[in-house]
């Protein structure tokens, strides 16, 4: 017996609207039943994942805090995903952009910088991001170098830059040894929306890239150009666009996207360079993308959901004792479930029996 997925004729628009909705509350069923396994109930579980966090003022605007970078990075990651081009270096994106634009902070710091000081930050956080994912994309329409290869790797080259960076040539020399940069004057560091509010001027920049990015691939020939070269690479050469300027052009576009993401967590967030910035928005972002369909508002939703398990994991670990890596599991079997259930709307499962040998 053999199994074989074959093309439906034509996918249901109901189904497709309800695949992610089956897709989460299956991700959910399959938790539910680890953690039932780990000897906590799924109920009180699913009550501190996302009963609390949704109820609770700070754990709202904490959401919000970590759906930013996670929105940035993954709309960036969409503009070479749709183009069937696979940028899995956004982490060391995210850290360069950091590197970058935190380099102005501290040539400043103390000094008597104006206002022009955290625009040009923000555009040096991008212009680093954006070089840092030129490289993956230089390496393979120069020398036909494996993208994912190159941009993964070069995430631990940044991280071990900026390891290096904040224990050496900008370590405080008042931090106790701690490897840490000083404290960004107030002059390099995002204002919050509201005064004594944890969301800072970055949520808006989240949004600023997913209307841009709508726009971008619902009405412009650059979105066309960038579905076709994914659906059919072939029809877009013979439609005469260009392989190599749209690797460049994606991955420029991607890496000042999590470039961007970089120092606003840094002069938004943290406040500070230390040797780890990220938890890892750069790679959980992926997941992100995917669970958006590769759409702009998808992948605000996404972001949203995302940063709510994460919140919810920190809570379940102090409250039910439940491991942090769990909530990794849960977004890896998140993704699988959606992943399937668009499968199993555009494809058919069918069965068949081999033949009998004569």
């Amino acid at each position: 017996m053999r199994v074989e997925l074959v093309p439906r004729a034509e996918p249901s628009g109901v189904a497709r609207a309800l695949a992610p909705v089956a897709a989460f509350l299956t991700a959910f069923v399959i938790a539910g039943v680890v953690i039932a396994l780990l000897g906590q109930s799924p109920l009180a579980a699913f009550d501190v994942y996302v009963v609390q966090p949704l109820g609770d003022p700070w754990a709202l605007q904490e959401l919000l805090v970590k759906a930013t970078p996670l929105a940035l990075i993954a709309i960036g990651l969409s503009y070479c995903f749709r183009a069937n081009l696979w940028n899995i270096g956004a982490e060391g994106q995210f850290v360069m952009g950091a590197v970058f634009g935190s380099w102005l902070a501290l040539a400043t710091h103390g000094a008597e910088a104006g206002s022009w000081l955290l625009p040009t930050m923000l555009v040096l956080g991008a212009l680093g991001g954006m070089l840092y994912g030129l490289l993956p994309a230089f390496l393979r329409t120069k020398f036909g170098a494996n993208e994912i290869l190159t941009s993964l790797m070069l995430v631990y080259v940044a991280q071990l830059i900026l390891d290096y960076l904040v224990r050496g040539p900008w370590r405080d020399p008042k931090g106790f040894n701690f490897p840490q940069s000083v404290t960004f004057d107030p002059a390099a560091t995002l204002p919050p929306i509201v005064e004594a509010s944890r969301v800072h001027l970055g949520a808006l920049f989240a949004l600023v890239a997913v209307l841009a990015s709508l726009l971008v691939f619902s009405r412009t020939l650059f979105g066309y150009r960038l579905r076709l070269t994914g659906d059919a690479p072939r029809a877009a050469r013979f439609a005469g666009f260009n392989e190599r300027n749209t690797t460049l052009l994606t991955f420029a576009i991607s890496g000042a996207l999590a470039g961007l993401a970089g120092i606003i967590e840094v002069s938004g967030q943290i406040g500070q360079l230390q040797p780890s910035i990220s938890p890892g928005y750069g790679f959980t972002a992926i997941t992100v993308a995917f669970l958006g369909r590769l759409n702009p508002v998808g992948i605000l939703a996404a972001s949203l959901v995302v940063a709510l398990t994460v919140i919810g994991g920190e809570s379940a670990q102090i409250l039910l004792k439940l491991p942090l890596d769990l909530t990794q599991a849960f977004q890896g079997i998140l993704l699988l479930c959606v992943l399937g259930a668009d499968a199993l709307v555009t494809y058919k499962i069918r069965l068949v029996r081999p033949r009998a040998a004569r």
